[in-house]
C-alpha cells in the first residue's frame, strides 16, 4: 500500500472511531508514521483527504456493481438489465450488494463515520441522507418507473415501491452492523423480501 492509500486508510479508521471533526491532521500523520508536513505533500487538507475517501468509495462501489453485471448508479442502464433477469438472479444480485455493504471494511468504516457525524455536522448529515436515503430511493424509483412503463410491473406509485423495496434492506444492514450474528437470518429474510416484492408488484405474465 503506497503512502497516499495508507493516509486514506488511517484517516478513515480514525474518522470511524472518533468522528471526522475530532481527528486532526497530526493524528492521521502519526497513525501513518509520518510527520504532518509530509502528509501535506499528498493531501492539502483534512477535507482533501475526506474527498479522496469519497472518491475511493465510489470506485469500490462501481467495481462491485460491475462484478454483479450491473451499473449500480445509472437507472436507465440497470432497468434494461433487470427487465431480463430471473427472480433467482435478482436475489443473488441483492445478496451480493447486501454482503458487500455489510462486509467491505472500507464501506463499513465510512458508514460508521457518517452515522456518528450526522448528529454533529449538518453537511455530513446531508451526505448521510444523500448516500443512504435520497440516492438509492431515487435510483430504484426510476428503475421501477421504467419497468412499469414496459409492462413488467403493475401500475403503482414508484416512490412508494422504492421505499417498500429499500427500507427493509437498510434496516437489516443496520441490524447486522450492531449484531453480526443476525446475518444468516437477515439473508433469509432478504431472499423472502425480494420474492414477496415481486409477488406484490410484478405482473403475472411478466417474464
Amino acid at each position: 500500500m503506497n503512502t497516499k492509500s495508507r493516509i486514506l486508510d488511517a484517516a478513515l479508521t480514525l474518522f470511524a472511531e472518533k468522528g471526522y471533526h475530532s481527528v486532526s491532521v497530526a493524528e492521521i500523520a502519526d497513525a501513518v508514521g509520518i510527520k504532518a508536513p509530509s502528509l501535506y505533500k499528498h493531501y492539502k487538507s483534512k477535507r482533501d483527504i475526506f474527498d479522496a475517501i469519497l472518491l475511493e468509495m465510489q470506485t469500490r462501489y462501481e467495481i462491485q456493481a460491475s462484478s454483479l453485471n450491473m451499473n449500480g448508479s445509472n437507472a436507465t442502464v440497470d432497468a434494461g438489465i433487470f427487465s431480463s433477469v430471473s427472480e433467482e438472479s435478482l436475489i443473488q444480485m441483492g445478496i451480493g450488494l447486501f454482503t458487500y455493504f455489510l462486509h467491505d471494511d472500507y464501506v463499513c468504516r465510512f458508514r460508521k463515520m457518517l452515522t456518528i457525524e450526522q448528529f454533529h455536522d449538518t453537511e455530513l448529515a446531508a451526505l448521510y441522507t444523500k448516500q443512504y436515503n435520497d440516492d438509492p430511493l431515487s435510483y430504484q424509483s426510476q428503475i421501477f418507473s421504467m419497468l412499469g412503463a414496459c409492462g413488467l410491473f403493475r401500475p403503482a406509485n414508484t416512490d412508494v415501491m422504492a421505499l417498500h423495496f429499500y427500507a427493509p434492506l437498510y434496516l437489516l444492514l443496520t441490524l447486522c452492523d450492531r449484531e453480526p450474528e443476525q446475518e444468516p437470518e437477515a439473508l433469509q429474510l432478504l431472499e423472502q423480501h425480494i420474492r414477496q416484492f415481486n409477488l406484490i408488484y410484478k405482473k403475472e405474465n411478466a417474464q
